[in-house]
């Protein structure tokens, strides 16, 4: 009987776990770009995130650089995940167990300082290898993206200034 038991337990635990991340990996139907800058979620898969409330209100945004616009203005409201994607698999993993890579050659979605998150140390390491950059945590990234704000913020403006000159 305690067998019985402990099997339903966690056969129901398993359900809830699939569901969530299934209805995680909708977050593009559900955000189809990002409201702070207009870019395509599914084109920046590989960089994008996904907010959970709890209020079981959701937001999903391009990047950690939007998604530090969006937690400074929701300063009310308690984020219960934080989601973001895998940049090799595009999947949406939890971004404070993720392994995060800071720098490197590779330019970041949004900010010069690339932030990216990888589900597995591994990848996380042969980026480095391949890109440079450092390993970091996820708060670390976050304080990176909140320190990189007012640089990044001007060059977003010089390049569309740049882009709709060029479209006159």
């Amino acid at each position: 009987m305690k067998k019985l038991g402990l099997f339903l337990v966690m056969m129901t635990a398993m359900c809830f776990l699939l569901t969530s991340i299934g209805l995680a990996q909708d977050d593009i139907k559900k955000h189809p770009s990002c409201k702070y800058c207009g870019m395509d979620r599914e084109k920046f898969a590989f960089s994008r995130m996904l907010i959970e409330y709890d209020d079981g209100t959701t937001e999903g945004t391009c990047s950690l650089h939007c998604m530090a616009v969006e937690l400074a203005l929701k300063i009310d409201k308690t984020p219960k995940a934080l989601l973001v994607g895998d940049l090799n698999t595009k999947t949406l993993i939890d971004a404070e167990k993720g392994f995060w890579v800071m720098g490197g050659k590779k330019m970041g979605i949004m900010t010069k300082r690339g932030k990216w998150a990888f589900a597995k140390k591994e990848e996380a390491d042969k980026f480095i290898a391949e890109n440079g950059g450092d390993s970091t945590t996820f708060d670390l990234a976050v304080k990176a993206a909140y320190d990189d704000m007012d640089a990044d913020t001007k060059m977003i403006r010089d390049r569309r200034k740049m882009k709709r000159m060029q479209h006159k």
